[in-house]
């Protein structure tokens, strides 16, 4: 499961919103080392098969209550660690540049 921009997500989504708005606001010196780990991470790959399932249910109509807030569950965390990635990508980006000069 792929989580695509999460700065668009983060923009459509109150509550996502919310979230990118205190990971920005957090002045923590993130090192290089900890955005390469940070860029590194991703879903276990049977919980990305399973979120895969729970959306095609879902695009089928199909997911039953529980499913749904599983499917919910996989959403958030695959968005928060987005909004981490993005911010760990322009730590890099910016980081590389400054190396450069």
């Amino acid at each position: 499961m792929r989580y695509g921009a999460p700065g668009i997500i983060a923009k459509s989504c109150p509550s996502l919103r919310a979230r990118a708005s205190v990971i920005e606001a957090d002045q923590t010196q993130v090192t290089p080392e900890i955005a390469r780990y940070l860029m590194s991470m991703r879903l276990p790959d049977a919980d990305s098969i399973r979120a895969d399932e729970l959306s095609e249910k879902a695009r089928l109509g199909t997911l039953t209550e529980a499913e749904t807030a599983e499917l919910d569950s996989y959403l958030h965390i695959g968005s928060l660690l987005g909004v981490l990635q993005e911010r760990a990508g322009r730590l890099l980006k910016n980081n590389d540049s400054l190396s450069r000069q």
